[in-house]
């Protein structure tokens, strides 16, 4: 197979249902399942296809685009008895953009060779912004062949896909970006909660640390909000807390420090414990109030 033309999305999410909109909008066939009826009608609504089972959605599908969220979900959907592997055709094209462990990924890619299946591990950065916008980072693990006939679906959904090495490898650069965001937005939080102290005008204290090396991605979409306490999630810190586990994980298996990282990760846990797990992960500035004085 050198074209794709038809695609099975299986989890339409925050980012998996504007990803598969995308797709639609391109000229791709997609057919969307999910948990929730409701967003496969959406999908149908915009010119998709809505399926009732994984079954139905992958059936004849040159590509099968999994979009879930942790490592056990992967494995039911790709792994189990009513799963893509069970009934995708053969020689399908299999494209994971969940954040799993890259242990994970490399045993789903073994697994579907096995069976005839072409695995990719293509995780995402960007949020639901990014998703609806399409211009997702897209890093890619598996072969190299296989990156270059699902480059046209990346092309749609993000404005850099890069295949970064064998399977395993997306997830460990998506482990590694994980850890940078969560860095980044907790600098920024103390960034904000410290100029506030000081009584500085902090939207135009954004925008000229923005104008130079302090800027950043994650200050240009999360500054505003996070100015104003608005924390509804476009990733959520549950997530996010899932993510830091993984790279925590993977770092002490290969004997790496992350210290910063390590203490970011705790921050973020300690939310999720707070019942915060809901909203999005710049709520990461109300453990810097709570180390503070106090929210302001």
């Amino acid at each position: 197979m050198t074209q794709v033309r038809s695609i099975a999305f299986v989890g339409l999410g925050i980012m998996g249902l504007p990803m598969a909109i995308n797709l639609v909008k391109a000229g791709f066939e997609v057919t969307g399942y999910t948990l929730e009826a409701e967003r496969t009608q959406r999908l149908a609504a915009e010119g998709g296809k809505a399926a009732g089972s994984i079954a139905e959605a992958v059936g004849g599908a040159d590509a099968v685009i999994t979009m879930v969220p942790d490592s056990p979900d992967v494995e039911a959907v790709l792994l189990g008895e009513d799963g893509v592997f069970a009934n995708a055709a053969s020689g399908a094209l299999v494209i994971d953009m969940s954040t799993i462990r890259p242990d994970v990924a490399r045993t789903v890619s073994e697994e579907g060779a096995k069976r005839g299946f072409r695995v990719l591990d293509a995780p995402v950065s960007g949020g639901e912004a990014g998703a609806v916008e399409a211009k997702l980072s897209i890093m890619v693990g598996g072969d190299t062949a296989d990156f270059a006939t699902a480059r046209p679906v990346f092309d749609v959904l993000g404005t850099t896909p890069v295949h970064v090495g064998p399977s395993g490898a997306g997830q460990t650069v998506k482990a590694a970006n994980q850890l940078i965001v969560a860095g980044n937005i907790q600098l920024v939080a103390e960034a904000l909660v410290f100029l506030e102290a000081h009584g500085v005008d902090t939207e135009a204290g954004l925008e000229v640390l923005n104008g130079g090396l302090a800027g950043s991605t994650v200050m240009t979409r999360k500054g505003e909000a996070m100015r104003h306490r608005r924390f509804e999630p476009g990733f959520r810190i549950a997530l996010h807390d899932k993510d830091m586990k993984i790279v925590t994980t993977a770092a002490r298996e290969a004997g790496v420090a992350i210290p910063l990282g390590a203490l970011v990760a705790q921050f973020v846990g300690a939310l999720k414990a707070q019942g915060h797990g809901g909203l999005d992960h710049s709520a990461l500035l109300k453990i810097v109030e709570q180390l503070s004085a106090g929210e302001r």
